[in-house]
């Protein structure tokens, strides 16, 4: 199975970083591949450049050499649509199993997506939750109908994922960091908490582009 990591990634930190290789560990995945999205549909324009966010995810992922960062978002004008590069994966890789990652608070939001069931022709959905949590309060965060067509995929079991080629959705506890992009970007004027949440040389890097920006 190919595990498939997405996001702005503006900037990159531990919490991606750290999820991301607990559910390569914890599904067996043969690969992972984060993908940068060049021009998120849901959210507001990142705050660095495209260059500027690959060049920071290069460096975070360089003592990895078994990852994969796809620039196939990147390489596409307009909006990252998320069913058009999961299409673009199963073309290229026909006999592999894909599988999605997301945060449960993108899960919650799925709904908004473009195309959002075509989503399940061509992967697995893994939403990442936090240990404890209670599955149940799922059914509050949507509609009936998609809440019917949700709960059918759902499972805990890693083992269901190999029981058919896609549809399925685990959900996956993993411990997780309480660090976001937001975090960071609001943060940055005091360093000592900043450099905790990335490794050091992305931290010196994002430090160079805002004082180049300067």
């Amino acid at each position: 199975m190919i595990g498939i990591f997405g996001g702005t990634f503006d900037p990159v930190h531990y919490g991606h970083i750290k999820t991301a290789f607990s559910v390569k560990q914890a599904l067996n995945l043969s690969q992972l591949r984060f993908i940068p999205n060049r021009m998120p549909p849901h959210r507001a324009k990142p705050w660095l450049s495209v260059e500027q966010r690959l060049q920071l995810l290069h460096t975070a992922l360089l003592d990895y050499p078994d990852v994969i960062i796809d620039e196939r978002e990147l390489d596409r004008d307009g909006p990252s649509y998320m069913v058009d590069t999961l299409a673009s994966l199963k073309q290229e890789f026909p006999q592999e199993a894909l599988c999605l990652v997301i945060g449960m608070d993108a899960f919650f939001g799925i709904t908004t997506w473009f195309r959002w069931r075509s989503l399940f022709d061509l992967c697995h959905l893994v939403v990442i939750d936090r240990p404890g949590f209670d599955s149940a309060s799922i059914k509050q965060q949507f509609d009936a109908a998609d809440y019917t067509f949700l709960h059918q995929r759902m499972s805990s079991d890693v083992d269901t994922l190999t029981t058919q080629e896609n549809g399925r959705i685990l959900l996956q506890s993993v411990p997780q960091l309480d660090i976001s992009s937001t975090m960071i970007r609001d943060n940055l004027s005091h360093e000592e908490l900043i450099t905790q949440w990335m490794p050091e040389p992305v931290y010196k890097k994002l430090r160079g582009f805002i004082n180049d920006d300067r």
